[in-house]
């Protein structure tokens, strides 16, 4: 792409290569003059003054010819410098200006979230950690930017699929700085294999599987983009171009607005540990883990409590993620949530950031 800037060094190029190939000119033209003098020197009727004056004409409009030709060139390259500092002072400008409501719309988003007790930054990616404690259950929550859509991926187990690890594992694997569980799966044979569509480096792992008992998708674009819903045909989801993905339930918001929590959803348990990821509308991510002792419904967080917290922290698109024993959150090495299970379950998904 060509930049403004480069658009007027390109114009004033054009602007002094006519004076440059003048000068070129003029500095092969002496010995044209040399053989006019030679020329004159032996024409009988050229005589020593009309020799001389023909000469000093000569001379004088070289001397001329490069006076002004020095003058135009020193002019130009002149206005060339003003122009490009201009030019560079309203580039710097526009990108302040433009910078401003991105600025200004983070401060937001951040005060409602309070104060980071740790953050990992790099030209990659930026990760801030928070502690959530709305009074009903306690948590941790994770405000990403993608600096880089490929600071982001999910891992299936490293067996593949039917195989699983913790969230820790794949976070060593991988050597990604952060990690979460990522969708829900069912056992089989020993095995336990990811829930329904799920995709890894734009692959279906399984084929696609239209959405049913409230099922939904949620991944991430090729382009760096958290995407999700329920989708009833692969044309549907391919049209987002997803790079990776996994399946759980519910939907907690999409658009802005509230999803309706089915009522099973709501009762089963009502209170659990949980793990769901939201995206703002500049596209930074907010992931909640909400800690609970136990899966029985005694502890832990309500859907219709996350839904309200990710309401409240002005997030646009939300999904619940699996939970339980299953929610997990590793940040810089450690496993930062406490597990219900008493350590970490092992999972045929996680969501991993690279630093």
């Amino acid at each position: 792409m060509i930049t403004p800037v480069k658009r007027v060094n390109r114009f004033f190029m054009l602007v002094t290569a006519p004076f440059i190939g003048l000068l070129l000119c003029l500095s092969l033209y002496r010995p044209s003059l040399t053989l006019n003098l030679e020329t004159q020197r032996f024409s009988p009727s050229a005589g020593p003054v009309q020799l001389t004056s023909g000469i000093k004409d000569q001379l004088g409009t070289a001397q001329a010819s490069a006076t002004y030709t020095i003058k135009s060139v020193s002019a130009s390259a002149k206005l060339y410098k003003e122009t490009t500092a201009a030019m560079n002072a309203l580039v710097d400008k526009a990108m302040t200006q433009a910078g401003r409501p991105q600025s200004i719309y983070n401060r937001r988003i951040t005060a409602k979230l309070g104060f980071p007790y740790d953050v990992i930054n790099s030209s990659r990616i930026r990760i801030e950690l928070y502690r959530v404690n709305p009074g009903n259950y306690t948590g941790y929550a994770m405000k990403i930017k993608l600096k880089d859509k490929a600071a982001m991926t999910m891992s299936l187990g490293q067996a593949g699929p039917g195989s699983s690890e913790t969230t820790l594992q794949a976070v060593n694997r991988y050597g990604a700085v952060a990690g979460i569980n990522a969708g829900g799966f069912a056992d089989q044979d020993g095995r336990r294999y990811p829930l329904s569509t799920t995709i890894v480096k734009g692959q279906y792992v399984a084929g696609f599987e239209s959405s049913y008992k409230d099922l939904s998708f949620v991944g991430l674009s090729k382009e760096g983009r958290l995407i999700g819903g329920k989708f009833y045909s692969r044309e549907q989801l391919d049209k987002l171009e997803p790079a990776f993905g996994a399946s759980f339930v519910p939907v907690l918001l999409q658009d802005g607005f509230k999803t309706e929590i089915p009522v099973k959803w709501e009762t089963s348990p009502r209170r659990a540990p949980r793990t769901a990821i939201g995206r703002y509308k500049d596209d930074q991510l907010l992931i909640i883990v909400a800690d609970g002792y136990n899966e029985s419904g005694s502890s832990g967080a309500t859907l219709e409590e996350l839904q309200d917290k990710l309401y409240q922290m002005g997030v646009t698109d939300a999904y619940n993620l699996d939970g339980g024993g299953s929610s997990s959150l590793v940040f810089d090495g450690k496993v930062v949530n406490r597990p219900s299970d008493g350590t970490l379950r092992q999972v045929p998904t996680s969501f991993l950031f690279f630093k």
